[in-house]
């Protein structure tokens, strides 16, 4: 029993967390942003039309957090998870190292952990999974992997689409330093 109460507090931990991350895009609750704010920072992260990235952001954070909660759809929800936080991770956190305190992936780290060892170990006993008897194919480890397959595949297929260019009208700088010679360039000389 103190396994099942232990997953409980961890769904509810996690599961309420991320749905209330989803919820402060959305709705602008919790001190979020809103969904106006929040298709800005999309669009300044390069995904555009900031709006539709934001809204699917806020959707899959909150069905992830309250399947979790709820203990119901046994790998989805974590998968659901496992991509926002790989989105998260490569499009705003990865830059400034691993710590939070310099807004760095260690919660994206921490997020990904739960939904892997979730969707590993399952609900337990206090969950719908269990009260409707979806707990033994949901915990089969082929619906799990490819679960959790789909969604790394969905974060990747994200980060695919991230128009990552330099903004209109700035010039790119080269990265090899040479002199131009009749359209060819020529080593730099000591």
């Amino acid at each position: 029993m103190i396994d099942d109460l232990a997953l409980l507090a961890v769904r509810v931990a996690v599961g309420g967390s991320i749905a209330s991350h989803g919820a402060q895009k959305a709705f602008g609750w919790f001190e979020g942003p809103g969904p106006e704010r929040a298709a800005g920072f999309f669009e300044q992260l390069g995904f555009k039309p900031g709006a539709q990235f934001a809204s699917a952001a806020s959707t899959t954070e909150i069905a992830s957090g309250v399947l979790i909660v709820l203990g119901l759809g046994g790998p989805l929800g974590p998968a659901g998870l496992l991509s926002t936080m790989l989105v998260a991770a490569q499009s705003v956190h990865a830059k400034n190292g691993y710590f939070v305190t310099n807004n760095g992936v260690e919660l994206n780290v921490l997020y990904a952990s739960a939904a892997l060892a979730l969707a590993a170990s399952g609900y337990g006993a206090l969950s719908l999974d269990r009260a409707l008897g979806f707990h033994k194919p949901l915990r089969h480890p082929l619906v799990s992997a490819l679960a959790l397959a789909g969604g790394l595949f969905a974060g990747w297929a994200i980060l695919g689409q991230r128009d990552t260019s330099p903004p209109d009208g700035t010039l790119a700088t080269p990265t090899i330093s040479g002199n131009r010679v009749n359209g060819a360039t020529e080593p730099a000389r000591s």
